[in-house]
């Protein structure tokens, strides 16, 4: 499969419409459908139902269409890197994390690397820990940023000064708003809104998720990133288990915070591929956390 064929069916899939992708590559529409048509008998399957006013990809087509954005995003970004000036630092460092005041630290390092170095663009993905960690795996990260347990063997990782403590995102004029500290029990007969995750411990040791599903809570939604879970919130179909200062809650807003007893706090991690060389604006970031941490 050559780049130049998988960017044109991606232009495809994007249009869903041969003649008005070949428009945007500049090439004829005859001589786009062949590359279609080459690239099918390649691969060995369809990944294309034509249909009389465009076009819808089969489920392997669904399939490539993922891999190949991978691949030509991963093929650009080294073309990048490696145009970039030797005498200046330049180019894109790609970090990807949760919602998380640990985040922060990114924002620090980052700040002070494009002070001295312009020609350095941060690229921030946000996402839950199992597509942050594929990401780092696949190399379209260069850092992520992980919670709770410390990462496997195949990530190098440095443990960040921040540790974030678990509790309930609610209405301001919920009946639990006025509490300290709210427990688990005191969530029951509650509609709960917890992350698809899972990844908050209780204090036996298993998920939180886990747990309120095995005692028999009710789970009224789940979420990947927070603020559309804030909207359920404020929507009235429930309450959230969240990390705390994500959300603004108190005086002015809709919300109340509160936190979860019987939650240990979550270490945050930053991770990178073992054994994988950093470009030079990657090894400014790391050493601009390292010296953050120190």
């Amino acid at each position: 499969m050559e780049l130049r064929t998988l960017r044109s069916f991606l232009a495809v899939a994007r249009e869903g419409n041969v003649t008005r992708a070949a428009r945007q590559l500049h090439i004829t529409q005859p001589a786009l459908s062949r590359q279609l048509a080459e690239l099918e008998r390649e691969v060995g399957c369809e990944l294309l139902v034509r249909e009389p006013r465009g076009v819808t990809l089969t489920e392997q087509g669904m399939l490539l269409r993922k891999r190949a954005d991978e691949i030509v995003s991963l093929a650009d970004r080294t073309e990048r890197e490696l145009r970039s000036p030797a005498a200046e630092v330049e180019g894109d460092v790609w970090v990807g994390g949760g919602e998380s005041r640990a985040m922060s630290f990114v924002a620090q390092a980052a700040t002070a690397i494009v002070k001295d170095h312009p020609g350095i663009c941060l690229r921030v993905h946000s996402g839950n820990g199992t597509d942050v960690i594929e990401r780092v795996e696949k190399g379209l990260l260069d850092f992520g940023i992980v919670f709770g347990a410390s990462p496997d063997g195949r990530y190098e990782s440095l443990r960040l000064p921040h540790e974030d403590q678990w509790g309930v995102l609610m209405p301001h004029d919920h009946p639990l708003s006025g509490l300290e500290a709210v427990s688990l029990d005191d969530l029951r007969g509650e509609r709960i809104i917890t992350s698809s995750e899972g990844n908050a411990l209780t204090d036996g040791g298993t998920t939180v998720t886990a747990h309120l599903t095995e005692e028999g809570y009710s789970i009224a939604a789940t979420y990947t990133l927070l603020y559309n879970a804030s909207l359920l919130v404020e929507a009235g179909m429930g309450v959230a288990i969240c990390f705390d200062g994500i959300i603004a809650a108190g005086e002015g807003t809709p919300f109340a915070y509160v936190p979860l007893s019987g939650m240990p706090v979550t270490p945050a991690y930053l991770i990178w591929k073992r054994f994988q060389p950093l470009s030079r604006a990657c090894e400014l970031f790391l050493q601009g956390i390292r010296d953050l941490c120190d």
